[in-house]
């Protein structure tokens, strides 16, 4: 047997000579790449650490409280270095028109520059070195989104209040918006009124809010103990039952902005100027100058020019003969003239105090078959109902759901809260009221 197997082996030797030498030499290649693969994956994690562990310097300022070279020249760079930097992000950014509020970084290691990182409004712009040649671009801020609630109760003021708690203007504008067609806010607001507020919230990195977008709100009267409710949906605020009920007319020609009636409809009125006594057939808004007035119903303006005593004067004609006037203005929007077609909200002018007038407001009157009505105390407002349309309802009452959810949060929460912030005010009382 071990005969025959040595002479076929001398036999067959080339053969298997061959083949063993391919098998070892793919089992050296197969190693030897496993090993190079393994000492190049720990390198690479170590160059990774030691980038992650290398802190390069950097300073960030405000243009308004250094300029640009200024912090570069700062960081140690020549004057050549600085021309080069601004040079270079010029050609990405108009640097004629930077703000005071805009932030940029800069960043140098071992006095070599690195890079010049500036954020203006939405955009970043850069400048980097690499490879010892300069580069620049732009890209955007990231946009994060949050949802926010607050909760409270009307201390003098709705606007005042919602300010305190944090809500800023434009927000506090949709908040009143959303009931424009069932509350006046500057008639209609009582100390001890509740709110809540439900909202999208768009913000950056640096923690700059770019827009709030209000989702639900409710408002509770302190006397009447009725609550409105308003849910977004499709472009639209509804109310609980899935109806947007929109009136012809605005409860009031001036957005909410915490502005008064100086002056109500009244046959027997003391004139502030001329000092007699006679009919007053309007109501006066008073409200900063430039503040925007708007169309209460959509109309055609018949007049807009000066009108004696009125000044700058407008007149728009609306459906079911009805009339309004607006009258003292500063001065009109784009576009309103005579013969205008305008909407419902729409604004036509803006609060002065043209013509016979003590101080700037508006005085806004509207006529029904050409005889002046008191515009607070119209029964006859027209409402046109809309439903949330069939397909859309049950992703409407599931929407409805979570948001009466999260401002019942709000509420609790606030309510939790005002013990405390009570004994912190009367505890600042007491500290007052023992001082010399």
């Amino acid at each position: 047997m071990r005969k025959r197997f040595l002479v076929l082996l001398r036999k067959h030797y080339r053969r298997y000579h061959d083949i063993l030498f391919y098998v070892l030499a793919l089992g050296v290649i197969v190693v030897s790449t496993w090993a190079a693969l393994s000492i190049t994956k720990t390198k690479n994690e170590q160059e990774r650490e030691n980038l992650r562990a290398r802190a390069i310097p950097t300073q960030e300022f405000k243009v308004g409280e250094k300029p640009i070279y200024v912090g570069l020249q700062e960081a140690g760079l020549s004057n050549q270095e600085v021309a080069q930097i601004v040079g270079k992000l010029s050609t990405v950014a108009d640097t004629r028109k930077l703000q005071k509020k805009d932030i940029y970084s800069v960043s140098v290691e071992d006095g070599h520059f690195v890079m010049l990182l500036l954020t203006q409004g939405f955009k970043r712009y850069f400048v980097a070195n690499v490879g010892d040649g300069l580069v620049a671009g732009v890209s955007d801020v990231e946009i994060k989104t949050r949802i926010k609630t607050a909760a409270g109760k009307v201390k003098g003021s709705l606007f005042n209040s919602m300010l305190a708690e944090g809500l800023q203007v434009p927000l506090i504008l949709d908040f009143t918006d959303a009931f424009s067609w069932t509350i006046d806010f500057n008639t209609d607001t009582r100390n001890g009124d509740e709110y809540t507020a439900l909202w999208e919230e768009h913000y950056t990195l640096t923690g700059e809010i770019t827009g709030q977008d209000l989702l639900a709100a409710t408002y509770t009267g302190a006397e009447t103990k009725e609550t409105t409710r308003a849910f977004y949906f499709e472009d639209d605020f509804y109310d609980e039952t899935g109806k947007v009920s929109k009136k012809m007319f605005l409860k009031s020609p001036i957005s909410f902005r915490n502005y008064r009636i100086s002056s109500r409809f009244s046959y027997n009125r003391l004139h502030p100027v001329l000092k007699i006594r006679r009919p007053h057939l309007g109501i006066d808004y008073a409200a900063p100058v430039g503040t925007p007035i708007q169309a209460v119903a959509d109309g055609t303006v018949r007049y807009a020019g000066w009108k004696g005593g009125f000044g700058n004067y407008i007149e728009v004609k609306h459906a079911n003969n009805y009339t309004t006037t607006y009258g003292h203005l500063k001065g009109f929007a784009k576009g309103v003239k005579a013969g205008a077609r305008v909407k419902q909200g729409q604004t036509i002018g803006y609060v002065g105090s043209t013509g016979l007038s003590s101080g700037p407001h508006l005085d806004f009157r509207i006529k029904e078959k050409n005889k002046f009505i008191d515009f607070l105390r119209m029964k006859n407002r027209n409402s046109a109902v809309r439903d949330v349309p069939k397909q859309k309802r049950k992703e409407f009452e599931e929407l409805k759901v979570l948001y009466l959810k999260e401002l019942e949060a709000a509420k609790k929460s606030a309510q939790e809260a005002a013990p405390e912030e009570k004994k912190h005010e009367e505890a600042e009382k007491n500290r007052s009221n023992r001082r010399p």
